[in-house]
């Protein structure tokens, strides 16, 4: 009896010896590698042929100028798409959208004399009159009334400065790193920021563009946003009734294309013509951003930009399904129980996508293709619970990712530890 559990002992630990080598080679080994695929979407390129540019000879008015997918935030036609410029009164969407997202559309703003002072184009408030926000808002997309913008500032911040500040913060969460705002209106100014380092009122067409795409797609508040920047005229009273106004929207891209969402118009002498509109059409979003486009009297150039660069999104760009099923190999676990319950054979874990999905929807010009890259580890190490990580897929275009799948373990995998490697010997040979 002795003699068999001193023999079963040593082939435990035989058995453990030789687990404990592969589990140092594996930790060792442990990688990622990339596998490729390309998915074409459209006929790829010839063998030696360049690729082609992200762009077109489309020729505009504007010094910068973007073409954004609103859907997936994807530059699809750029021309100084990042260099920093002032960018007039389209600054306004951000205003209305942090206006929106922080304050009560029926709470009544008291104006300052610093807000009644704002140059035209203003509604002629004067210092103590009360306005409903929502009013408010109204003039400031539709009429594009500085005093009422600085008055919304300083009812939601507390001060002009205080909301710039939030205007800053809100543009870095969003991804907006080229942009920084001093006014609420989008007059032209110069100051120093948190760094003391001498800064001017601007962004670049790369970010404005995606703040009105958080505008249209991604803030709670984008319905009312829409409707605000929507409507055609718009009728109000102050607080205590004895002022009437009226506004008429300045957007005519509304009434220039089929499914034009929303917009902005901008000018000032250090900015000329800006603007910054969206559209929806065939289940497809595009927002246009222009800045420097034009100065007097060149105000339609705006317009014939914005309508170029429509088209040409419309006309080139198709959603194309680049989805597809992938058929992932069981992975080894190093150091785990084999799921034939022999310690010497090899323990496997079964894997796949942590979410499965019918199709992957990328708006996309024809000869652009897709590139598939399939990362997983060479083994893992025991023990192994449902769900653990194993790896991605990711679709690319042009190198940036589109979407990553996780891949995980479907099952658990437990170490094969000395008690169990003991209790399979003894029940081999002691008995």
């Amino acid at each position: 009896m002795i003699l068999t559990f001193a023999m079963v002992l040593a082939i435990a630990v035989q058995f453990l010896a030789a687990a404990g080598k592969r589990h140092e080679a594996a930790e060792e080994t442990q990688t990622f590698p990339a596998a490729k695929e390309t998915l074409a979407a459209g006929q790829p390129a010839a063998e030696g042929e360049e690729k082609k540019e992200n762009s077109t000879n489309i020729q505009l008015y504007a010094r910068s100028a973007v073409l954004m997918d609103a859907d997936s935030g994807r530059v699809l036609f750029g021309k100084n798409e990042n260099e920093q410029m002032p960018m007039a009164s389209t600054t306004k969407i951000m205003t209305c959208i942090l206006a929106l997202e922080n304050g009560n559309r029926e709470d009544m703003v008291t104006v300052s004399a610093y807000a009644a002072g704002q140059p035209k184009v203003h509604l002629g408030m004067y210092e103590g009159q009360q306005f409903k926000l929502k009013d408010l808002l109204y003039s400031l997309m539709l009429e594009s009334h500085n005093d009422s913008a600085v008055a919304i500032a300083e009812h939601i911040g507390g001060s002009v400065e205080g909301f710039a500040a939030m205007m800053n913060q809100k543009a870095k969460d969003i991804g907006c790193f080229d942009t920084y705002f001093i006014t609420p209106n989008g007059l032209d100014a110069a100051a120093a920021d948190e760094s003391g380092n001498n800064r001017i009122h601007s962004t670049t067409a790369r970010d404005l563009a995606r703040i009105m795409k958080y505008c249209i797609e991604e803030s709670e508040k984008k319905e009312e946003f829409l409707e605000i920047t929507r409507t055609q005229n718009y009728f109000f009273s102050d607080g205590e009734g004895k002022g009437s106004y009226s506004c008429i929207n300045h957007n005519a891209f509304l009434t220039m294309m089929d499914g034009a969402l929303s917009g902005k118009t901008g000018f000032t002498n250090n900015a000329g013509y800006c603007y910054v509109g969206a559209l929806r059409r065939d289940g497809k979003t595009f927002v246009v951003a222009l800045l420097a486009c034009g100065w007097p009297n060149n105000k339609s150039y705006k317009w014939s930009d914005t309508r170029k660069l429509m088209e040409y999104g419309l006309e080139n760009y198709e959603y194309r399904n680049v989805y597809e099923p992938e058929q992932l190999k069981p992975l080894r676990v190093e150091g785990g129980i084999p799921a034939s319950g022999k310690p010497y054979d090899e323990a496997y874990v079964e894997i796949s996508l942590e979410n499965q999905e019918e199709e992957l929807n990328v708006l996309l010009r024809e000869g652009e293709q897709v590139e598939k890259k399939i990362r997983l580890s060479k083994t893992l190490t025991a023990p192994v619970e449902e769900g653990a990580a194993a790896g991605s897929i990711g679709y690319y275009l042009e190198g940036e990712l589109l979407k990553e799948y996780p891949v995980v373990t479907d099952t658990d995998v437990e170490r094969m530890d000395f008690p169990w490697v003991f209790k399979y010997i003894w029940k081999l040979y002691a008995l």
